[in-house]
């Protein structure tokens, strides 16, 4: 009677989770699963790190891509939760293929770049998904880069595909997380998040550098 006790009781909070996170979803991942993961993910971040009410104001339909910098493996879920659209995040592919992780990252339509062999390819990915209105998601500095750090050139891409499709970027600077550095205890590290939003960007033609710079002005601490 105790096994059976218990486990009534796993089965009650189990269904009671993915109950809490279908109301709490907030986009339409496409899939029963990953939106209520969605839900879970921006509960986490409103409680526990204590995220304000922000709004990343994207246009409801068509391309956009959404620029920030990167501090943690919390990241995209704070992203994430400032969006009322999914995100197609861009991920090194070393990380695209952990173990479970994988699933998650395939599931949320993430685009796996190879950077040391043939990150053209991904590139052709993400202007495809710009090509049928979707929201890219991209860390310009291409891996975790605090402000502490030396400082680290801006990537590219970013800068070509928002040329390439005519596509605006939304900058975003991410501040206040308590696990600064860490990617996997981010997440369950108590934080009290702060977002600046800047203006969105248009890029053009032969100006890749002074747009790179405008994303710069806002995602990272300039002197």
């Amino acid at each position: 009677m105790m096994w059976l006790s218990i486990s009534v009781i796993i089965v009650t909070a189990f269904l009671g989770l993915i109950y809490i996170g279908q109301k709490s979803a907030k986009a339409d991942w496409g899939g029963f699963a990953i939106n209520t993961i969605d839900g879970l993910g921006r509960l986490l971040v409103k409680y526990l790190h204590r995220l304000p009410d922000t709004d990343i104001k994207l246009p409801e339909t068509g391309a956009a891509i959404v620029v920030a910098n990167h501090v943690s493996g919390l990241d995209p879920f704070i992203l994430i939760s400032a969006c009322r659209r999914p995100l197609r995040f861009l991920v090194a592919r070393e990380q695209y293929e952990r173990p479970i992780l994988r699933w998650l990252f395939k599931a949320s339509g993430c685009i796996p770049v190879d950077r040391f062999g043939k990150p053209e390819l991904a590139l052709r990915q993400a202007l495809r998904a710009l090509e049928k209105g979707e929201v890219l998601a991209i860390f310009p500095h291409g891996s975790i880069h605090l402000d502490s750090d030396p400082p680290k050139k801006l990537k590219g891409g970013v800068a070509r595909l928002s040329a390439w499709t005519q596509t605006a970027i939304f900058p975003v600077r991410i501040d206040g997380v308590g696990c600064e550095g860490q990617e996997i205890l981010a997440p369950f590290i108590p934080s009290h998040i702060e977002l600046t939003l800047g203006d969105k960007i248009h890029c053009e033609q032969n100006e890749f550098a002074q747009c790179l710079a405008e994303i710069s002005k806002v995602i990272e601490i300039t002197s």
